[in-house]
């Protein structure tokens, strides 16, 4: 396998880019197409997951849920009031009107009472077993590539070399910071402290937990891995675990974009689909080549 970044060009790459010293091969293909697969696959498993979730819209702490416990900790649903039937959303017993977004949505006039609204779900329709199959198949093929990427990164150096982060990266970390909140980007062929704790974060901590409480909540691997449930504290436990896992996730994609957004959209994007990244010019400096970091 190929790792995530070169500095050098490879055989029989475009001899124009070669000459252009600020244009390097910086993404593999490798990195490319693992990057799209869960891209894809986290898509499909976010809006499929999220009608699983309208089957039962609570989260609970702890072994047990229903009518007896006191343990719901989330809750979308609606009500009847005075002004109609209204939607909510209830986070640790602090009750949001949701109306139209969360717990009752539809075109107007056919409003319906379900957690997340149609636009937001796969199926648009309400259908637990076609979502169920579709969750399930993409989950497989991001665990199974998942995997398979962290053998070959293991392998090949790629982890050592290009997301660890060294004491220097820690070092530069306050300045990396402030920098991105000025907007302040430096193109470079390495990650930035951020980024590697960023994906290292989502890579190491948030798919593993990911794909360890979605096992969890499978009753037909209570067989296979009958501790896993109480070492999460319970089915329902690991399910509050899952969808919180979810939302991260989504907040991650959200910082995603936007820094692709202020970075420089068309040579972030260039990089992810083509592999070749615009660096910045090197240092006028007749003492040093270095770049920022």
């Amino acid at each position: 396998m190929e790792s995530v970044a070169r500095s050098q060009p490879t055989a029989g790459a475009d001899p124009a880019a070669r000459k252009d010293e600020t244009l390097i091969y910086r993404q593999s293909r490798w990195t490319r197409l693992t990057h799209w697969i869960w891209a894809i696959s986290l898509f499909f498993m976010l809006l499929s997951g999220l009608q699983i979730f309208n089957a039962r819209p609570q989260l609970y702490i702890g072994k047990q849920s229903g009518f007896d416990y006191n343990n719901t900790i989330f809750a979308i649903g609606a009500e009847n009031t005075n002004a109609g039937a209204r939607g909510y959303t209830e986070i640790f017993g602090h009750r949001f009107d949701t109306t139209g977004v969360l717990g009752w949505s539809g075109p107007a006039g056919q409003e319906t009472a379900r957690g997340f609204p149609s636009w937001a779900t796969i199926p648009s329709y309400y259908d637990l077993g076609t979502a169920r199959v579709i969750h399930f198949f993409f989950a497989w093929i991001l665990t199974t590539t998942l995997i398979v990427w962290l053998v070959a990164s293991t392998v090949n150096g790629h982890l050592r070399r290009d997301l660890a982060p060294r004491l220097d990266d820690l070092k530069r970390l306050p300045q990396d910071f402030i920098d991105h909140a000025k907007l302040k980007f430096h193109h470079t062929r390495e990650y930035n402290t951020l980024q590697k704790m960023a994906y290292g974060g989502v890579l190491f901590v948030l798919l593993p937990l990911m794909i360890i409480t979605g096992l969890a909540m499978s009753p037909s691997m209570d067989s296979v891995l009958p501790f896993l449930n109480d070492l999460l504290g319970g089915r329902q436990t690991a399910r509050t675990i899952h969808f919180t896992v979810m939302v991260l996730l989504v907040a991650f994609f959200i910082v995603h974009i936007l820094m692709i957004l202020a970075a420089g959209p068309i040579n972030e994007l260039r990089s992810i689909i083509t592999g070749w990244y615009r660096t910045d010019p090197p240092a006028q400096d007749d003492n040093s080549t270095e770049r920022s970091a």
